[in-house]
């Protein structure tokens, strides 16, 4: 539950109905009002010059000490998209006490990610991290050596192209263990059997394939309740981040506790795997790493190439990552890749069902490329270029569902500016990718609809669909993010998506299930559900029939 349901119920509670009754009192709200109108809300100390030069962004009505919390309902993109409608795509918020500057255009995400890159660089501290990821990750840590450092290793050691293909024989078996589920039974909860694929390529990257789950296997039901509580504990806000005396609420609600267990579980899991790997590395210390041949014999996992990373900064005097840092840093693999790969693929499904024609044609697309190959029955990575059309339905997916629609926050490391606005530093920044990607002035009258031959348009031709995902290049499109603290990973959930997609279209025939008690349903409840990613509400249950070419 995210901080907005979370105050949503309070609000409804008899405590806190009294409480309001006692603080909202009309003559306060009334002082409160005019005296943020004589004394607009500073945002921390900065240049006096900085600060009569240019005006704050403009801000909405809020509500006293809350700020604008309770404004922002169960789905915050999509209200703050309102809110900027009326206020503009620069607006200051205030969560409980922490001011924030939410970026809502192409061109505000342009000028904090690349023409003001370095004054947008640092992240908040974000407390339900802290307590889950240590404070020492690549996507959570303030910007700084070690963060520097830490994602040197990540771009270089863990998400480099070389690395990301030493991981095809993992994608390769997961993808057939999901067509082998598939199979298994025609009606299948899709939603769940992609959360399985998800977990299990990044899981393998990450701990090899060694035993290591809380039941001796990494696909358990323990396991994976264990991720599943790390990745909806991850996308909660803890209430009393943003409004300190109401710090009991998340006690109340059990959330501390429940933080407590998952970090203490997840704790014992990595230093499991990590002292696994150091004795097998003294077990074989001098020996040659023997393979198959294929991609240099390379197939060391996520924590044998940060145990090496650690042995070799420690020898020549660089920053030092220890288990700690191992630990974090493996852990925001998880999280980034397992919710990335599973929204995105959720979303195309249900995309596809409820746009028949364009499913037809996706299938149209694979099944001629895998028809001839050579390879009859088998999707393999080796085509995957070829499926432009492929590429352009899942850049428009995520150009719809992006899987984090509110970015990271970041945080102001300097007094600078957005838009013509005053920004000072400490500020925390939510740059809405949502709203930018459904924004008509940048996609046209059809933003809102799914179009995958739009990536054709303008003269681009194939090109225009490759799914590189190059950070930074057009703002109107920023589902990674961009600039220093765009996320790196984007590459290595690529083939993740296309693979399994272009197989589960190569292989079946998929339909909405029968109605149930008369009513007939056509299409696919696009509700969404908020959490660490955007997905939907319902789970996904389809039909699917086998094909044969």
């Amino acid at each position: 539950m995210d901080v907005s349901s979370l105050l949503a119920a309070l609000l409804h509670s008899h405590l806190f109905l009294l409480l309001a009754a006692l603080v909202l009192v009309p003559v306060l709200s009334l002082l409160i009002v005019s005296s943020a109108k004589k004394h607009p809300p500073s945002c921390g100390d900065g240049d006096p010059r900085l600060r009569l030069r240019l005006p704050l962004p403009p801000s909405p009505p809020g509500i006293p000490l809350l700020g604008h919390l309770p404004l922002l309902g169960s789905l915050p993109h999509r209200k703050l998209r309102s809110m900027a409608e009326a206020y503009g795509p620069v607006m200051l918020l205030r969560f409980g006490r922490v001011p924030t500057v939410v970026a809502s255009s192409a061109a505000a995400a342009q000028e904090a990610m690349r023409t003001r890159d370095l004054a947008f660089a640092s992240r908040p501290r974000v407390r339900m991290a802290e307590r889950l990821i240590y404070g020492r990750d690549v996507a959570f840590a303030p910007y700084g050596e070690f963060w520097r450092q830490a994602r040197r290793v990540s771009v270089l050691h863990l998400l480099s192209p070389r690395r990301v293909l030493s991981f095809r024989r993992v994608r390769d078996q997961e993808v057939a263990a999901l067509l082998g589920r598939v199979r298994r039974s025609s009606a299948v909860n899709l939603s769940d059997l992609l959360i399985s694929y998800a977990n299990g390529v990044i899981s393998r990257a990450a701990f090899g394939d060694g035993g290591y789950g809380l039941d001796g296997d990494l696909g358990s039901q323990k396991t994976r309740e264990l991720f599943a509580d790390f990745e909806e504990l991850l996308g909660t806000v803890a209430v009393g981040e943003f409004v300190p005396w109401l710090a009991w609420v998340d006690k109340l609600m059990g959330l501390d506790a429940k933080a407590a267990r998952t970090s203490e579980a997840l704790d014992g899991l990595l230093e499991r795997v990590i002292a696994d790997h150091r004795e097998r590395r003294w077990r074989h210390r001098g020996q040659p790493v023997v393979g198959d041949g294929e991609v240099d014999a390379d197939q060391r996992d996520f924590v044998d190439v940060l145990l090496d990373v650690s042995e070799a900064e420690d020898a020549a005097g660089g920053v030092h990552f220890d288990t700690v840092a191992i630990k974090a840093i493996i852990l925001d693999m998880i999280a980034a890749g397992t919710d990335t790969t599973f929204a995105t693929l959720e979303w195309a499904m249900a995309e596809l069902i409820n746009h028949p024609p364009v499913m037809r044609k996706l299938q149209e697309e694979v099944r001629a490329i895998y028809g001839v190959s050579g390879e009859e029955g088998e999707v393999t990575e080796d085509h995957l270029g070829e499926l432009h059309f492929l590429k352009a339905v899942i850049k428009e997916t995520l150009r719809l569902h992006a899987p984090v629609p509110l970015l990271v926050p970041r945080e102001t490391v300097e007094d600078t500016e957005l838009l013509g606005y005053r920004v000072p530093a400490r500020t925390r920044v939510l740059i809405n990718a949502w709203a930018i990607s459904h924004d008509p002035a940048a996609w046209g009258q059809r933003a809102g609809e799914f179009v995958p031959e739009r990536w054709f348009e303008d003269g681009g031709g194939t090109a225009a669909a490759e799914y590189a995902l190059q950070l930074g290049q057009d703002f109107r499109f920023v589902p990674f993010g961009a600039g220093r603290r765009g996320c790196p990973g984007a590459g290595f959930t690529a083939p993740s998506i296309e693979l399994a997609l272009a197989s589960l279209l190569y292989h079946f025939d998929w339909v909405l299930p029968p109605p149930a008690g008369g009513t007939m349903t056509s299409k696919v409840d696009m509700g969404e559900l908020h959490g660490l990613s955007v997905r939907l509400k319902v789970a996904l249950n389809l039909v699917a029939k086998p094909w044969s070419p």
